[in-house]
C-alpha cells in the first residue's frame, strides 16, 4: 500500500451550529447527503456529528491535493457508518475522477470531536493487491 496524500482538518462546531442555524435545509443539501443528515440528526451531539462530517469532507480534498473548488460538489464526498463500523468514504462525480488521475483507489479515515471542535485525518493510498499465490504443494 503506497500513500499518496493526506489531509486534515480542525473544525469549530459553533460555526457548523450558526450555519445550519441561518441556512437550514440550503446549507444541509449543499453539504451532506441524505444520509448524513439522517445519520448526524439520530444522534444526541447533532452539532458536533455534522462538524466532523464535514472536517472529513476537507480533509478528503486535502489528501486529493485539493480543496473544495467550482465544479466539485461537497456531496462528492460521503462519509458512511456501516453497523457502527469505523467511518469512511465513499466518493463520487468530479471528486472521485480527480482521485483517479491521482492514481488513488481508498481513502482512510478518521475523525473525533468535543463540544467545540472536531477534527478529521483522511489519507489518500493506492492499495496493491496481494500477489496470488500459487500452488506451491510438493510432490510425494
Amino acid at each position: 500500500m503506497g500513500i499518496l496524500g493526506l489531509g486534515t482538518q480542525v473544525m469549530e462546531c459553533a460555526r457548523v451550529r450558526q450555519l445550519i442555524d441561518e441556512h437550514a435545509d440550503v446549507f444541509l443539501k449543499q453539504v451532506y447527503t441524505d444520509r448524513e443528515v439522517r445519520h448526524c440528526n439520530s444522534k444526541k451531539q447533532t452539532t458536533e456529528h455534522y462538524t466532523a462530517i464535514w472536517a472529513s469532507k476537507e480533509a478528503v480534498f486535502r489528501a486529493l491535493g485539493t480543496t473544495w473548488k467550482r465544479g466539485m460538489n461537497w456531496t462528492d464526498v460521503e462519509v458512511v457508518h456501516d453497523n457502527g463500523g469505523p467511518p469512511h468514504a465513499v466518493v463520487s462525480g468530479a471528486t472521485r475522477e480527480l482521485m483517479t488521475a491521482r492514481g488513488v483507489n481508498h481513502i482512510l479515515l478518521t475523525m473525533a470531536f468535543c463540544r467545540q471542535f472536531a477534527t478529521a485525518t483522511a489519507v489518500a493510498v493506492h492499495a496493491v493487491s496481494p500477489p496470488v499465490a500459487e500452488d506451491t504443494a510438493l510432490d510425494d
